[in-house]
């Protein structure tokens, strides 16, 4: 249904979304992949000691839930993910096409790293991830708890990502 408004999550919204929704599928994003490439000064981190959030960068699939929100929950919904995805304009609002668990295609509301974004930290090397996530706490929680969710997540998913499984346990050694 061309009407229909759906949202795509890789990071927290996969375990907390925050808003009401019609249906959840998970779901494949092709052609970007989840990566802590983003500095975060807000939700898990400060200016002082910034944390690392999730972005999409280019290349790869990302496994994710998509979201199907009813068009009378859509304004409301649509205001929380601005306030929740965008207290520093990090990302990039765009609607890309996801495959469903069922086959079907969608087209969602997606956020993508903005890469000409001053919080854009590029491609980083685990043993700095580490670091940055390993002290970092923001108005959210501590950055460990977030990148902790997101393995506990996957893993429920049946999905084994073993970059973040290896940087969670460098963090934690931390």
């Amino acid at each position: 249904m061309a009407s229909e408004r759906w949202v795509f999550g890789y990071g927290s919204l996969m375990w907390r979304p925050g808003f009401p929704f019609a249906e959840r599928r998970a779901a494949t994003l092709h052609g970007r992949r989840r990566a802590f490439c983003i500095y975060s000064v807000h939700h898990r981190g400060t200016h002082e000691r910034p944390g690392l959030v999730l972005g999409l960068a280019q290349g790869g699939a990302t496994r994710g839930a998509a979201y199907r929100v009813s068009e009378a929950d859509w304004a409301e919904t649509y205001a929380y993910l601005m306030e929740r995805e965008q207290p520093t304009e990090t990302y990039i609002e765009a609607r890309r096409q996801v495959r469903l668990e069922d086959g079907r295609q969608v087209d969602a509301l997606t956020f993508l790293s903005d890469i000409g974004h001053p919080q854009w930290a590029g491609v980083l090397g685990l043993d700095r991830q580490a670091e940055l996530i390993a002290g970092a706490t923001g108005l959210s929680g501590r950055n460990v708890d977030y990148l902790r969710d997101l393995v506990e997540h996957l893993r429920e998913m049946g999905v084994r990502d073993a970059a973040m499984e290896r940087l969670l346990g460098m963090v934690e050694r931390l």
